[in-house]
Parts: structure tokens; sequence; C-alpha cells
């Protein structure tokens, strides 16, 4: 079988924004590996999405610890795709991992210690056969750990190599201004924090964002399509393949048929500006400077594909706006 070759038009094809006051540049779209990654998932679609993704200037693929299902066959399978597809490109890519949610057993395989944090990431470097990741995260706020403990495993993986760079994910502002003073005094600043973070789900604006914009700190987003909701599957009812059908752990069919009213709405906004609802979805966060990425999941390359051109517009009139902020009101 021929050897993948990457599009030498791809750093045309996609706008890169500087993380906070980093060196970093992120493409204004990363591929996030959630779903679709498991042991279970098509191994050739899994590589296929990634090929797409690359293509297209997306250089940063996003993993964690236990994404699957089961928990670490997501890294393994990226671990395997790296090492038939993108050996050669690993110094054009970004890969990301985190710890902080449940792992494995016992008191040591969650949460934020020091000795969960620095076994994890040891065993995510092993899953991917890699020496280092680019980006680690903590993946949630711990409140009975020290946030110095927390902070000071993040600078240690820096430290011995292991990571380039440290982010955290999911922390309230309160305790992520801490967090940021804990790193920068240890000497290794906070590169970037990933909320979720869509027109349905708007908490970073009560001071998160300014906080994020104020310090110098990246913002990565996930769920900007909020499972789906902000997409035009849904506008004339469940269909039978949908995630709110199939799987109804992260969202469910009452929670939609609640927002439909709106989901139309917006939907025609998003018509009038020549963008399909997905595509508006992402524009809209990218519309603020601040952030520096959106973090999009996919099962098929024709959805990387579509997601891509909502980079084409991301400005919006104040008239748009206020339609906007009218429907979500």
């Amino acid at each position: 079988m021929e050897k993948y070759k990457a599009d030498s038009e791809r750093y045309n094809k996609m706008n890169y924004r500087r993380t906070g006051n980093s060196g970093l540049l992120l493409p204004e779209l990363s591929l996030g590996l959630w779903h679709n990654f498991g042991e279970n998932d098509d191994f050739e679609n899994a590589r296929n999405l990634l090929k797409c993704a690359f293509d297209n200037g997306i250089t940063h693929f996003d993993l964690a610890n236990n994404y699957g299902p089961p928990y670490g066959s997501a890294e393994k399978t990226f671990g395997k795709i790296l090492k038939k597809d993108f050996k050669k490109y690993r110094d054009e890519l970004i890969i990301s991992s985190k710890a902080g949610y449940d792992m494995w057993e016992g008191p040591y395989g969650n949460f934020g210690s020091k000795k969960y944090l620095i076994s994890s990431l040891d065993q995510s470097l092993q899953r991917m056969d890699l020496e280092y990741v680019d980006i680690f995260y903590h993946h949630r706020p711990d409140y009975d750990t020290p946030l110095e403990e927390t902070m000071g495993a993040l600078d240690l993986m820096v430290r011995q190599g292991k990571a380039l760079y440290v982010g955290l994910s999911n922390y309230q502002p309160k305790e992520a201004e801490k967090a940021f003073k804990i790193l920068k005094e240890l000497g290794t600043p906070c590169l970037i924090h990933q909320p979720r973070y869509s027109l349905f789900y708007r908490w970073i604006e009560d001071g998160l964002i300014d906080l994020l914009g104020n310090s110098g700190v990246g913002t990565i987003c996930f769920s900007p399509l909020a499972q789906g909701m902000l997409t035009d599957k849904y506008i004339n009812g469940l269909p039978k393949d949908s995630r709110a059908v199939k799987d109804g752990r992260y969202l469910k069919t009452d929670q939609v048929m609640e927002m439909l009213p709106k989901i139309k709405a917006l939907n025609e906004v998003a018509k009038s500006r020549n963008q399909n609802l997905a595509q508006m979805a992402i524009s809209w966060i990218l519309k603020d400077d601040r952030i520096t990425s959106v973090l999009i999941g996919a099962s098929k390359t024709e959805q990387i594909l579509d997601s891509i051109k909502a980079t084409e517009n991301t400005t919006f009139s104040e008239e748009e706006l206020a339609r906007i902020n009218a429907i979500l009101a």
C-alpha cells in the first residue's frame, strides 16, 4: 500500500492564531479524538479522519487518557496511526493529552494528585509511543488536592521533557487565576485553557474569557455544536441514527425537543449568512480574537471539510449578533 503523503497545499487552507502570549500558533480548528477512535470504531475511518484534517492544515490533535471506549484506546489508536502515517510529520503536529477524570481503579487513578498526573502521562506516552506531548492538561479542578501540588506536577512534566506546554480544562475563573499565578511563579506559564463553549453554553462570558485575555492565556473551546444540537440534524425531528437517540449519556432527546424552536430560529440566521447552522456556530465562537481554536469532533471526513468552511467568515454584523442574542434570551 502506498505511503501517506500530506497535501503540499495544507498550510494555505487554514488560518492560525497565536496562543495567548506564547510563541505557539494553533489552527483555528483542532480535531478532538473523544469519539470515533475507540477500540470498536473503524480503524481505517479513524486514519482517514486524521489524514483529512492534516491535509487541510489542522495540525492539532487533542486526546485524553480516558478517551475510548475503553479508557486509553483512543491514544492507542492514535499511536498506531502516528506510526503508520505521520511519523515523519511529528514536528508539524501539536499532540495534547489530559488527566483528571476517572482512569483506573483505586485512589491514584483520578483527580489531581501528583501521583496520578505523572503516572497518567507516562502511560499516555507509552500508548502513543511518544517521547513527549506538546500540551498536557489537567482535565478538571480537584478541590481536595492543594492547587500547588497539581500545578507542581504540571511544572515537573515540562522539566522532565515529557510535555512542552501545560494547560487547564474546565476550571472556573477563580481557580484558574490562582493556578496561573502558581504556574508563573514556578516558571512554567499556563499556555491554554480548554472550556466548553457554544451558543447554548456561554458560561465563559462571566469572567473567564476576560481573565484569559488579560492573562495572555489561549482558549480552545470544546463542544462548539452542543453535542450536535447546533447542526441541521434535528431540524425536522429526531433521526434514528442521531446521538440523542442512540446514546443518551451526553445528549437527551427531551433536551433537543426543548431547544428546537431556538435551533430553527438560529438556522434562519445562518442561512442569511450563506452558512449552515454548524458553520455559523463555529464562526460565532471564532469572532472573538481571544479564542485561539475551536475543537471539533467528526465521524466522517465530510464533517471536517464542512467545519473548515466556517473559518472563511468569522465576522458578524451588529444586527446579526442582536438577532442571535434575541433568540437565545
